[in-house]
């Protein structure tokens, strides 16, 4: 249980201040009474925190906590994630002092006494400190008000959920699969077997895997699956590509003369001149290094099959044993050592002389610790130019600049980086130049043998430098293959205990120093629980200085690679905070005996959404990739293998500032960003061009059409007036007399009043007509057309119009011209006394 808060007196917090005040020492930091009530608090008061990740809860929380590595106040809170640090001033979360439990390599406790200035008697408090030390670079220290319960209750919370007994306790299993769902990982790995092979066209799926349908071959290698239910092999893979000329009853022999029976198979081939990177774990020779396995001779000298017309001669086979020549005589006596190159046919055998992992962790422990004395926001709580008195530099005065670099060079870890990259460069010269097989391989073939294979996998294929491949080359080499990832990153087992433990030494008082507190060492020469010795610990940052290598030739070669350098550290962050299950157990097995995939979130999903969510302008992309550039192996000389301090990653804790050599690349990104919106603008204007263009051309087209129309409208209204005359002169011709009066007013035709009588003279007879006739004209809108010609004068009311569409009129008369536009309206009465074919044209006939 939590202590109740402590109240404090106006009075006692003056006093208390003076003292504190008068010694002048490192303590000012710690000033606990600008805070209102420090101390513990209820968790349920915050179990709504908005930046609680899901299943996240909150296990302790500290109020009142200074971070001493940037003098900053705030609350401390513990969850089953991760450690967190609010600040007290903005409520906002402090990247430095926020940081995943399982990334806590160890954590101590530390009380540190203060001297009393010459002038004070009194006697001064202790400062009771946490130390967090972080496998990412970091050294964490908390100050904690004296006189409460707040450091053991924040302790007791780590120590808790820090190092949970069982696999199945850390947070992923609590959080699920979530939204970040985990496909079947044996898929993935079936399909870049596939395309090794030449059969990209191929699609795995869990039910070839299943019925074991998935044995392909091509002409020199084939994918067995003689290790399916992991017997040869437990660290292995299910799939296996080997030669094809080997059966797998040799392929079962041979793996008893390797250790762990890790046999040699291949990681990747030549697509064009069946060249192949192989892996393996070291021979088992013998006491006596007279031991041979006959199989063994034969599966290594099928790595230099050729295909069919290759006319370069007999292939060559490099044998690269990453260990010193020293280490692999020394492993002689438990068995172990190196091929002999007079039993394997056209085979060299080479050292690279690359240290163990034990010699890894030493290495990075000192640069650690440099890194924290010297940087910006040490533990200690000073600058380093500031913490001896003085204008100093680099932790010392001027005179202390070669010692400061010595140091650097003393922690080995750059020589370390550039013997890997050395080693997997020539490794990939020997295949891209040379066109050999290589076999490479160190003790048990899962640590540096992963860390030159994959490397050598990157500088010749360029797929593996784009996101997709990346994760295909991870999932390969260190995943499938067996890289311990359990025991190098120090998690729980599948069996509930664990072979390392963290450090959880007490630190007692130690004297007094007035400017600043014990520095504890983050490396071996710690107190180490009883459980764990140098000999016992398997802990090593074997991936995380592969990743450090990848970085390196992304520095050299930035054009070639799709991902950033920040997308490395969200990467390893990832890894390293156990949040996904990808990376946890020793082996492709393992994993699946734990139900991982099934159980826990996809570190893959994850990423890929992050990157999904920006597009190509998201930070994990690399600004300036360019396939074409480096379409081909990446061949670096040995000049250009001197590593330097990667500062996204060793930098970012100790100097905030100096790590931001991403700074110009960011800055070319929003430059990149800018470009891109101006460039939718301009799409986006020349799109309204075009449409603006295309209008134009639509109007100045109906224009056209307008003036057609109009033109023929003329030409329509000329022809009316053409019929009106002849009209009108039919009708005069009548003896009518026709009235216009414009527009659309009817037409009046009148006849002269006259009677008719019949009378005969000289045998004549002579009719007069008395009737009156009257005919009355309309004119039709000009847009009113007619098929027929006739049918467009003589309307179906006029008693002229016979029924089978023809004109009783004289001749047609009203018709030859072809009206449209003429309608007839009369007097019908009067028009059917005329009798036309009985009167007039008989009287026109008589005449």
């Amino acid at each position: 249980m939590s202590a109740p808060p402590r109240s404090t007196s106006l009075s006692d917090s003056s006093s208390e201040l003076e003292q504190l005040e008068s010694t002048g020492s490192w303590d000012e930091a710690l000033d606990w009474f600008k805070l209102e009530h420090p101390g513990s608090r209820s968790v349920l008061h915050h179990a709504n925190y908005k930046f609680l990740l899901e299943a996240e809860r909150v296990i302790v929380e500290g109020h009142g906590v200074v971070l001493i590595n940037t003098d900053e106040a705030g609350t401390l809170i513990v969850t089953n994630f991760r450690l967190i640090f609010l600040s007290e001033e903005t409520e906002n979360i402090v990247a430095l002092g926020t940081i995943p439990l399982a990334t806590i390599e160890k954590f101590s406790k530390m009380v540190v006494k203060n001297q009393p200035a010459p002038h004070q008697s009194e006697k001064t408090p202790s400062q009771r400190l946490l130390q967090v030390i972080g496998r990412d670079m970091r050294i964490i220290v908390f100050g904690f008000r004296p006189k409460t319960q707040q450091r053991r209750d924040i302790y007791d919370g780590i120590l808790r959920c820090t190092k949970p007994s069982r696999l199945w306790d850390l947070y992923a299993f609590s959080c699920g699969p979530s939204k970040f769902t985990n496909a079947n990982p044996k898929v993935r790995l079936l399909n870049e077997c596939f395309r090794l092979l030449g059969k990209g066209f191929c699609s795995a799926s869990i039910d070839m895997i299943d019925k074991g349908s998935y044995t392909l071959s091509n002409e020199l290698w084939r994918i067995s699956n003689v290790n399916s239910n992991y017997i040869m092999c437990p660290s292995y893979p299910f799939a296996l590509i080997v030669p094809k000329s080997i059966s797998d009853e040799e392929l079962v022999h041979a793996s008893s003369f390797r250790s762990k029976g890790r046999l040699p198979v291949v990681s990747w081939c030549h697509p064009g001149t069946g060249a192949v990177l192989a892996r393996s774990s070291q021979p088992l020779v013998g006491l006596m290094m007279n031991m041979r396995s006959n199989t063994d001779e034969k599966l290594v000298a099928a790595l230099c099959s050729q295909p069919d017309g290759y006319k370069k001669g007999q292939r060559k086979l490099y044998i690269a044993d990453a260990r010193p020549r020293k280490n692999a005589l020394a492993n002689v006596a438990m068995g172990g050592g190196s091929e002999s190159p007079s039993h394997y046919f056209q085979s060299e055998v080479v050292f690279l002389g690359i240290d163990n992992i034990h010699a890894m962790r030493e290495s990075l422990f000192r640069l650690r610790d440099y890194l924290d004395t010297h940087g910006s926001t040490s533990s200690d709580g000073t600058l380093s130019l500031l913490r001896h008195g003085g204008w100093t530099w680099g932790g010392g005065n001027l005179s202390s600049m070669s010692a400061s670099v010595a140091t650097l060079g003393d922690s080995g870890w750059l020589i370390h980086v550039q013997s890997v990259l050395a080693g997997s460069a020539w490794i990939a010269a020997r295949v891209a130049l040379e066109s050999a097989s290589v076999l490479v391989h160190c003790s048990d073939g899962w640590d540096r043998t992963s860390q030159l294979i994959s490397l050598a996998n990157l500088l010749l294929d360029p797929y593996y430098r784009t996101c997709t491949g990346f994760q295909a080359l991870i999932e390969k080499d260190w995943l499938a293959f067996g890289h311990p990832f359990e025991e190098r990153m120090g998690m729980p087992t599948v069996s509930g205990s664990s072979d390392t433990s963290l450090d959880l030494s007490r630190q007692s008082s130690v004297g007094s120093f007035p400017s600043s507190p014990m520095r504890q060492s983050s490396g071996s020469s710690a107190p180490q629980a009883p459980s764990s010795s140098h000999a016992q610990n398997q802990y090593s940052p074997i991936f995380l200085q592969w990743i450090d290598c990848v970085s390196q030739l992304l520095r050299m070669y930035p054009f070639a690679f799709e991902f950033s350098s920040a997308f490395l550290v969200d990467l390893l962050d990832s890894v390293l905070s156990c949040r996904f299950g990808n990376f946890f157990c020793n082996s492709e097995k393992e994993r699946q005996l734990a139900g991982v995939s099934e159980s826990c979130g996809c570190l893959w999903a994850y990423l890929a959404g992050l990157r999904s969510s920006e597009g190509r302008s998201h930070v994990h992309y690399n600004l300036f990739y360019s396939p074409l550039k480096h379409n081909g192996p990446l061949l670096p000389p040995a000049a250009a293998l001197a590593p330097t301090l990667w500062p996204q990653f060793h930098l970012r804790w100790a100097c905030p500032s100096e790590a931001q050599a991403g700074e110009l690349e960011a800055q070319c990104r929003n430059m990149s960003l800018k470009f891109s919106e101006l460039q939718k603008a301009k799409e986006g204007a020349e799109k309204k061009a075009e449409e603006t263009t295309n209008a134009m051309e639509s109007l100045s087209a109906e224009l056209q059409n307008e003036k057609r129309l109009s033109s023929h409208a003329m030409t329509l209204a000329k022809r009316a007036n053409k019929e009106c005359a002849a009209i009108k002169r039919a009708i005069q011709s009548l003896g009518c007399r026709v009235h216009f009066a414009g527009g659309d007013t009817p037409v009046d035709i009148e006849t002269n009043p006259m009677g008719m009588t019949k009378r005969e003279s000289d045998g004549i007879v002579q009719h007069q007509y008395n009737s009156d006739l009257s005919i009355s004209i309309s004119v039709v809108a000009d847009d009113v057309v007619s098929d027929n010609p006739l049918g467009g004068v003589c309307d179906a009311i006029c008693p002229l119009s016979s029924r089978d569409g023809g004109c009783r009129w004289p001749e047609a008369g009203c018709a030859q011209s072809c009206s449209q536009f003429i309608g007839v309206k009369a007097n019908y009465d009067a028009i059917d006394s005329l009798s036309i074919y009985e009167t007039y044209f008989d009287s026109v006939s008589t005449l």
